[in-house]
């Protein structure tokens, strides 16, 4: 067995198909076909089985492809560190919520970059249940997510707290007389959204259970919809203060046991993380 076996499986794994994990691996499929039976046979294991069209895991399969994600993972930060043995370079991969997107990397990129100049930083913003699931999957390194997080694997980092506000049109009714709507319009992003799961809350403690959604995908598109008069929403009072302050918006303040969002930086409890990714890490260590 070699790391290329494992990328090979990965691939079946992954994709669900041979000849697939064959383009995808820029090889044939009797080449993947013979690998898998290789694994198997060295593991003494049953790795794949034939649903229809398609091949999916076993048990052992789903077991072996957890650690050829932590190796392939080791190799890569072993390559890093050893092809910058006497400085810190790398690539890391970084998770984010859409409003640390927009409101903290720029600065993340600036302060780091200054400090690490050899380190490549890769952002990507997604709803927090697919934030944990890359992390554990080793697509990303580490995820700015919002707490709280109890999950066996992953360490976390606090690394701020921030005050949400509800946001309405400006030239709308007061907030006593918006939430008397039937049904209440809101403006929120899709399912596994912290910002929705918060509102939602929030309108649960006031016995409001009856609400509209309208679902977009970005900060921008929630302030649009909201300045329109199509819906409340809540957010961070530093966004809106910031970047929104002269749109036409107005803020109202949220129960003080809903108002306080806590930002975490969560990574893998791994053995060998890389020396970028500890010098990242570094930053939020108290």
């Amino acid at each position: 067995m070699n790391s290329n076996d494992l990328k090979i499986f990965e691939a079946a794994a992954t994709l669900g198909s041979f000849t697939k994990a064959a383009e995808a691996t820029f090889t044939v499929q009797s080449n993947v076909t013979a690998r898998i039976k290789n694994l198997e046979e060295e593991f003494g294991a049953e790795l794949f089985k034939r649903v229809s069209r398609k091949v999916v895991l076993t048990e052992a399969g789903y077991t072996l492809l957890q650690y050829a994600k932590k190796i392939g993972s080791l190799l890569d930060d072993a390559k890093s560190d050893i092809q910058s043995v006497d400085k810190i370079g790398g690539t890391i991969r970084i998770g984010c919520i859409e409003t640390t997107m927009a409101l903290k990397v720029p600065e993340i990129i600036k302060t780091f970059a200054e400090l690490y100049p050899l380190v490549e930083l890769e952002f990507h913003s997604a709803v927090l249940p697919t934030l944990i699931r890359d992390v554990i999957d080793y697509k990303l390194d580490a995820a700015f997510v919002a707490a709280p997080i109890n999950i066996p694997g992953l360490e976390q980092l606090i690394v701020r707290d921030e005050q949400l506000v509800v946001i309405a049109a400006k030239d709308g009714d007061d907030l006593e007389t918006i939430l008397k709507q039937d049904p209440l319009k809101i403006v929120v992003f899709g399912q596994g959204c912290f910002f929705r799961a918060r509102l939602e809350t929030w309108l649960g403690s006031k016995g409001i259970l009856r609400y509209k959604s309208t679902i977009v995908n970005s900060i921008e598109g929630i302030i649009n919809f909201v300045e329109a008069g199509l819906g409340i929403s809540i957010l961070p009072a530093e966004v809106v203060n910031l970047y929104y302050q002269n749109r036409n918006i107005k803020t109202f303040p949220v129960s003080k046991e809903l108002a306080t969002m806590t930002t975490l930086l969560i990574y893998r409890n791994d053995d060998l993380p890389s020396k970028a990714l500890n010098a990242f890490l570094n930053q939020y260590k108290s």
